[in-house]
């Protein structure tokens, strides 16, 4: 990735020094990283927002209204999968590193793909 804000589903107090969380609906914040020209420009974050169970489109409007263009995740559901994609928001899959700036290097490196509709979580079940 050459330019955009990137959101990583992140645990604690987030930041490019904390780790990424297993389950984007559920982290505690969203560390977000602007990139300009491959390079990190900027770090931010911003609060995730309380939703019950079903209600997963709550953090996909939220990194939306964040203007975020690439999430990276651990594991999601097919329903935010398909949300995130209905608001332009690309889905990264990296379930091995844990920490946010080993997540986001391997995004601007373009070492990361894109998540796919059959690796998407059908619930019920610890598929994350």
């Amino acid at each position: 990735m050459e330019n955009g804000r990137i959101a990583v589903p992140s645990n604690g107090t987030g930041g490019l020094n904390s780790t990424r969380s297993g389950h984007f609906g559920h982290c505690d914040v969203f560390t977000l990283i602007d990139v300009e020209n491959g390079n990190i420009k900027n770090e931010s974050k911003v609060s995730n927002q309380e939703h019950e169970h079903g209600g997963c489109m709550v953090p996909v409007n939220l990194l939306a209204n964040q203007n975020v263009d690439a999430i990276v995740v651990g594991g999601i559901g097919r329903r935010p999968l398909e949300g995130f994609a209905q608001v332009g928001i690309d889905v990264y899959f990296d379930s091995v590193n844990p920490h946010v700036k080993t997540v986001v290097e391997h995004l601007i490196a373009d070492k990361l793909e894109k998540i796919s509709p059959d690796q998407a979580c059908d619930g019920g079940g610890d598929c994350h």
